[in-house]
């Protein structure tokens, strides 16, 4: 956590790079996938990278609703 953020910043922060992170895997997969390179590899990368991000908007809808209930 950075100096001065709280949770929720710091979870709002995550996704934002979580999103940045699958657009550019994506890219990354599409551009190997027009030279014909493999990218089994990449793929798989990708999917961790979408159940990371899974995780991180599911701790952000949960702060967002605790907060909400105060």
């Amino acid at each position: 956590m950075r100096y001065g953020e709280t949770t929720l910043q710091m979870v709002q922060r995550h996704v934002r790079a979580g999103e940045t992170i699958l657009t550019r895997q994506r890219s990354l997969i599409e551009r190997m996938t027009d030279a014909g390179q493999p990218t089994e590899e990449t793929e798989r990368l990708l999917a961790s990278f979408i159940w990371i991000q899974g995780e991180h908007v599911a701790h952000l809808r949960q702060l967002e609703a605790s907060r909400d209930a105060v």
